[in-house]
């Protein structure tokens, strides 16, 4: 870095938002869709519990309504939308679940039914490194040449004991492999991380962020980590009372994982959201909008900006 900041546009980071707008032109939202997926770590492959932070619905709980197709959920999503902003088009997001699980004959036919949508002008996809076969990778690939896709990895933390303590169910050379092939497909590629998960510290986290400098992704979700009633997550809470991040400890944690991580990456996420009605902690996260308010204002006071501590 030459101590200027980069032309992020108004925010001190690569936002997604800017991305989008400079992109296409416009305000795009995302629609959150659901393919009737499940996930290995449910199914009985790895296990039928789920990682251990993640709530009935698969981390979908703002998801569409599984029981309607693709192009219903779409017109349910965009009406609370077009009610309250001048938006014209969207990206497809398929949310709940692992949804590159599943038949490629199936995927094909969801994924194709959103992306021929009039107003969806990209596709969005969540999943998990271990369900990217090649016969799915050479389907988003085909699909990538019509409309934009972008397909979103949980990968969490490159700590193994803390995946393994999560119930991650894969290895941190997976997810490497997994990025590798979908880039070689010129597929974009986005990571989800948590932050705040039990019994990391600070080091561990921006060890997380050094390692992702040194992958070739385009975007990522910094997830602050929330306890959900229902998950095994509440449970260990409850036994062993492990610390929760606070909001100061947060906002401090996230501004150093910005400053470190590579002035090139979006930025997708900066929080998350917690459903109200099963939120057992942090509470403070609930005020989201004070919360990013609260992040922007800390930024500016320090006069930071993302990658400023990047190195190469």
């Amino acid at each position: 870095m030459n101590g200027q900041m980069p032309d992020f546009g108004e925010k001190p980071y690569r936002s997604l938002d800017v991305e989008l707008r400079r992109r296409y032109g416009e305000k795009i939202y995302k629609v959150s869709l659901n393919g009737r997926m499940t996930c290995p770590n449910r199914d009985g492959t790895l296990g039928t519990r789920g990682c251990i932070f993640c709530s009935a619905g698969g981390s979908g709980d703002f998801a569409g309504d599984p029981f309607l197709s693709v192009t219903e959920q779409i017109e349910a999503q965009k009406e609370p939308l077009l009610r309250k902003f001048p938006v014209k088009h969207f990206i497809a997001y398929f949310q709940a679940y692992t949804n590159t699980y599943g038949p490629v004959e199936y995927l094909e036919r969801i994924f194709t039914e959103a992306i021929g949508h009039p107003d969806i002008v990209g596709l969005s996809i969540a999943t998990r490194p271990d369900c990217l076969p090649p016969e799915t990778l050479d389907l988003l690939q085909r699909l990538n040449s019509l409309k934009p896709v972008t397909v979103e990895l949980g990968l969490q933390t490159i700590h193994e004991r803390t995946a393994a303590l999560i119930r991650r169910g894969y290895p941190l050379e997976c997810f490497r492999d997994s990025v590798r092939a979908l880039r070689e497909r010129g597929l974009e590629t986005v990571v989800h991380t948590i932050l705040g998960l039990p019994y990391e510290t600070r080091e561990d986290v921006y060890a997380t962020m050094k390692y992702l400098n040194g992958c070739d992704i385009q975007g990522i979700k910094l997830q602050l980590l929330h306890v959900l009633k229902g998950t095994d997550l509440a449970d260990l809470y409850e036994t062993t009372g492990f610390h929760i991040l606070s909001e100061d400890e947060y906002v401090d944690l996230l501004i150093g994982c910005l400053e470190r991580l590579s002035p090139a990456v979006t930025i997708h996420r900066l929080t998350g959201d917690g459903p109200a009605d099963l939120l057992v902690a942090p509470q403070w996260s609930l005020r989201k909008r004070a919360v990013l308010n609260h992040i922007h204002h800390e930024m500016k006071a320090r006069q930071t900006w993302q990658g400023r501590l990047y190195q190469r």
